[in-house]
């Protein structure tokens, strides 16, 4: 038994080794269906169109995706001279080489086995083909690192698993990509969906491989074939549209002058190649919030006159910042293989100008950092201006002062007081908040919360005596740093870029459409499943609320006036301040005729609102009754009525000593029994169904009594008597009883039965 296992162990081991082999070795030139002696511009046309038409997004064949891999695995080999060559001699290709070379395996027996089979090519957690480990991401690292970094530079990432047969298929281009990469800035990340579910589905990758970019927060797939032309020009497509201006001796001085305006420097990269280089890209995404980028060809005919303006050589890339001065650069630097690092500190040496206008917090915290060691001090130098023409010497004198500074403990900026009008209130001590004659402070920031320490030099207008003034203190202060006797809390800048922002919104609004339409175009349902989701939502609910609305508005349509028997109604005209359902408040006097259908038979879930009043208050009651309950007459279970307690006292007494004790009416009402309760302004809420009612009794909140009362909503005390309240104002609260009642929190009080007709007095 155990020969037996063995001989089958290795006769599937052999089968296996055979099939490997086998299914790699395939023809380039027959997969893309060319001859040997096809160019690559006929190579890659070829190329597009199989991989347009195998995509396994578009053909649901089977094969497709087998097909797809073989396509795009003989394009990589034919593109590129040394595999193609490689193969024309010796009929293969890195990965078919003779498994007996030292360098992929050893012999074993009769057979050559290569060791990466043992472990099996796949993405295991101990053996990854490449080292992904060093860029693996989790899920709080990509929200807490990723994210905030994606708005400085785009994140390539790549979503792989444990046993995913494709995703051999891609690393060696994978590889290249991300060496060639990540030298230029780009950030990778390898996400095993088998270990980071949860980051997967956050990202929106549902299979594997799948690549994608992360730029400002936002996720992008991509839908091409995996070759390193793609991906590479993914990555340049990932970043927006208009970092990097075009520069000839057309636009140069339009170009150089709006430093003032968007108070940035300028950096102007001269070249021989018609593109932008990628690692210029980038860096001006990096920088975009500091500097502004400028790309000057040198093969063309329209840039001469800026080349031998600035003596630009043409042997090597040329990188020139400028300030205020545009004719000649602040800073400047040429070498034929310009690395990132090197960059980067050119960049950082030169983010502000000379003397830069405030014009943010942001700008504030970075040009003046708040005080941390001793050693570490910084000043700021603030000259506190104004914009009109007048001032325009004294400014610019302030900028050739600035201009000589070689302390790097000291920092000019400048302030205008129309835009910064509480900063400079308080740094120059203005109380009655105009604009003062531009003056000079210098102060020195203690913490992040506002608190600085300052002392005004002297008054601006750009003299020499001026600057010898602020040359002293200067001086001064670098000998004795207490001589800053003043102290204050200022208040954040006002953001003069603000409106600005309608401007970015428009641009990302058309980022982002271009991205739908294209995810569209590439038919990547699955990952635009969630936006089409909410469209639908959206679609679905807008389109129910027009129907249940449409619906509505004919029933009700169709639903005529309710009609009393003597017709006896009051029509009360009222202001329009909702939407009413009608212009009027329909309200219904309770008789003996009205009694049983307005009370008795009720349908349930209905009530009636029932005024109580008399024959000399009726008129102004039943006015201000209407303007308050004028906004609850939309609802349907709603119905008004009064009641004459002139007419029909002996109901209303009978009424409440059915629910006497659970309203606790004071004994101090009836005054000992020789004053007659007055009943004027009472309304009741009448359940006929369920047999309760709500009571809502007079409050007065007028101004023409000291004294105070309040709403009996079933229990409340200390009222005033009622014989004091001004008719006009016991219905002040109706509206706000009216809501509780709606809202069903209002005590009830059952009674056992209505009162009989014979406590009704016949209506004459």
């Amino acid at each position: 038994n155990w020969i037996m296992k063995e001989i089958k162990g290795s006769a599937f081991i052999s089968a296996l080794v055979i099939l490997r082999f086998t299914g790699l070795e395939m023809d380039p030139y027959k997969v893309l269906g060319v001859t040997r002696s096809a160019s690559q511009a006929e190579i890659k046309k070829v190329y597009k169109r199989l991989a347009k038409e195998w995509h396994p997004d578009k053909n649901r064949n089977p094969g497709a995706e087998d097909m797809f891999i073989k396509i795009t695995k003989s394009y990589e080999i034919l593109s590129n001279e040394d595999k193609r060559a490689n193969y024309d001699r010796y009929g293969q290709t890195d990965d078919t080489q003779a498994y007996g070379s030292g360098r992929y395996g050893h012999r074993h027996d009769s057979f050559y086995f290569d060791e990466s089979f043992f472990n099996f090519p796949f993405n295991s957690k101990t053996h990854r083909d490449f080292a992904d480990s060093k860029f693996t991401l989790h899920f709080n690292q990509y929200i807490n690192d990723v994210v905030p970094d994606s708005y400085k530079r785009p994140y390539l990432i790549k979503i792989t698993s444990d046993w995913c047969f494709s995703c051999i298929h891609i690393e060696p281009v994978w590889k290249e990509v991300v060496q060639e990469m990540e030298t230029l800035g780009v950030g990778i990340g390898v996400v095993d969906v088998g270990y980071e579910r949860r980051l997967a589905n956050h990202l929106g990758a549902h299979r594997t491989p799948s690549i994608l970019g992360v730029i400002n927060g936002k996720v992008t797939f991509f839908h091409y074939a995996v070759a390193k032309e793609h991906l590479r020009q993914f990555v340049e497509d990932l970043l927006p549209q208009r970092l990097v201006e075009r520069v000839t001796d057309k636009n140069d001085l339009q170009f150089l002058n709006s430093w003032h305006e968007i108070n940035k420097p300028h950096v102007l990269l001269f070249d021989q190649v018609p593109v932008v280089p990628l690692l210029y890209k980038l860096t001006a995404f990096a920088y975009k919030d500091y500097m502004q980028f400028g790309y000057v060809d040198q093969g063309l005919s329209e840039t001469a006159n800026l080349q031998k303006q600035f003596n630009i050589n043409t042997y090597a890339p040329t990188m020139l910042v400028f300030k205020e001065n545009i004719d000649k650069p602040a800073d400047i630097i040429q070498a034929k293989g310009m690395k990132k690092q090197i960059i980067d500190e050119f960049m950082a040496n030169n983010k502000f100008l000379l003397a830069p206008r405030l014009v943010n917090q942001k700008l504030f915290d970075e040009l003046c950092p708040v005080k941390q060691f001793h050693r570490r001090r910084k000043y700021c130098v603030l000259l506190i201006t104004r914009d009109e023409e007048t001032f325009s010497f004294g400014n610019q004198e302030f900028l050739s002062f600035a201009s000589t500074n070689t302390k790097e403990v000291v920092r000019f900026a400048y302030v205008y007081q129309r835009l910064q009008q509480p900063l400079c209130d308080i740094l120059t001590q203005n109380k009655d908040s105009g604009q003062s004659p531009p003056q000079v402070v210098i102060l020195e920031r203690r913490n992040a919360a506002g608190k600085v320490l300052f002392k005004p030099v002297t008054a601006w207008n750009g003299s020499e005596e001026d600057k010898q003034c602020l040359l002293d203190e200067l001086e001064r202060l670098h000998k004795d740093p207490s001589i800053l006797i003043h102290d204050a809390m200022l208040p954040e800048l006002n953001n003069e870029f603000a409106s600005m922002f309608v401007i970015r919104w428009i641009y990302a609004s058309y980022d982002y459409l271009s991205e739908v339409i294209d995810d569209i175009l590439h038919n990547n349902w699955r990952e635009m499943m969630p936006l089409l989701s909410l469209i639908f939502s959206a679609l679905f609910i807008l389109f129910g609320t027009v129907v249940i609305q449409a619906f509505s508005d004919s029933s009700e349509d169709k639903q005529t006036k309710p009609k009393t028997r003597d017709g006896t109604k009051l029509f009360v005209s009222t202001v329009n301040f909702r939407l009413p359902k009608k212009n009027f408040v329909e309200v219904t006097e309770l008789t003996d005729i009205t009694y049983m259908s307005n009370l008795v038979k009720l349908r349930p879930g209905h009530m009636n609102i029932v005024l109580v009043l008399t024959d000399a208050s009726k008129n102004i009651l039943l006015s201000k009754f209407a303007k308050e309950v004028y906004s609850f007459t939309g609802s349907l279970t709603l119905h008004f009525s009064f009641l004459n307690i002139d007419k029909h006292s002996e109901w209303m007494n009978t009424m409440l000593e059915y629910a006497q004790d659970a309203m606790q009416i004071d004994a101090d009402e009836d005054d000992g029994g020789n004053h007659k309760i007055d009943y004027t302004g009472y309304v009741l809420a009448l359940n006929g169904h369920k047999k309760y009612l709500c009571l809502f009794k007079p409050v007065y909140t007028g101004e023409d009594h000291e004294g105070k009362s309040s709403e009996d909503e079933g229990g409340a005390t200390g009222r005033l008597s009622i014989s004091t309240l001004q008719i006009h104002h016991k219905l002040d609260r109706l509206g706000l009883w009216m809501e509780r009642l709606m809202e069903g929190t209002l005590p009830r009080y059952y009674i056992p039965a209505w009162p009989g007709l014979d406590k009704i007095t016949p209506c004459k």
